[in-house]
């Protein structure tokens, strides 16, 4: 009898230990992964402020040394490549049209005196030729011819009928390449109760230029500082150099 209650207690005591391995309860706990920390909500703004600042906190970083030199060797070698090229560099501009070789090689002659290198050429073009001081042609074949005789006798005997800047004829008084003088047959005409005009003439034909070699640090010519004769007018221009094989 007592043997039979041993073996009870025995098997009730093995059921209770299988139940509580069976529900883990006698298991060791399981360690548990932290809960995810929720992120912080930022606006764009912050964001693109946040961007800048790191990029410019990568460029503020010393840069790292050049191989066998100073830090920023290679931009001072690069820096310094770019200054060569540039010194290297040539303008060519050409300065004219001159009427003849005389006006052209005092304009050398000032070059040269400068530290310049002219060269002169030779083109074809269409090249200032003075101040043209005119009067309207009567329409009355005997108004003009009062008017010629007025005009001899005012002392203006240079005074001839041809053709004017605009259709029809005209009462030519002069071409003067010196305001002054051109200024004074206007006066002279004033005085004898005409009213004259003026224009700019021209001519066509052999012109001369000088092209010239600029430096990147020389600046471009003046043309008045090219001037002939004291007090006459040039209309000088500057410009490229025509390429190679081209013309003015």
């Amino acid at each position: 009898m007592t043997l039979l209650k041993t073996l009870v207690v025995c098997l009730v005591l093995a059921n209770v230990c299988y139940f509580l391995w069976e529900h883990g309860i006698a298991k060791k706990p399981e360690s548990v992964a932290p809960a995810p920390t929720p992120g912080t909500l930022k606006l764009a703004s912050e964001a693109s402020e946040g961007a800048r600042n790191e990029s410019n906190s990568r460029a503020a970083a010393p840069a790292p040394f050049a191989a066998g030199g100073a830090p920023g060797a290679a931009e001072g070698a690069r820096d310094s490549g770019n200054s060569g090229l540039l010194t290297n560099v040539k303008r060519c501009i050409s300065v004219g049209p001159f009427r003849d070789v005389s006006e052209a090689a005092h304009a050398a002659s000032t070059l040269r005196g400068g530290g310049y290198d002219p060269r002169q050429r030779v083109a074809e073009g269409e090249v200032w030729a003075g101040v043209w001081v005119y009067l309207p042609l009567p329409a009355a074949r005997s108004l003009a011819e009062q008017t010629l005789a007025k005009l001899k006798a005012g002392g203006i005997d240079d005074a001839l009928e041809m053709p004017g800047p605009n259709e029809g004829s005209v009462i030519s008084l002069g071409l003067y390449s010196e305001p002054k003088r051109a200024q004074s047959r206007v006066a002279q005409a004033q005085a004898l109760g005409f009213n004259p005009g003026i224009a700019d003439r021209k001519r066509t034909g052999n012109v001369y230029w000088i092209d010239i070699d600029l430096k990147p640090t020389d600046s471009l010519l003046n043309p008045s500082d090219l001037q002939g004769e004291s007090g006459r007018i040039v209309r000088l221009e500057v410009k490229g150099c025509p390429s190679a094989g081209g013309s003015t």
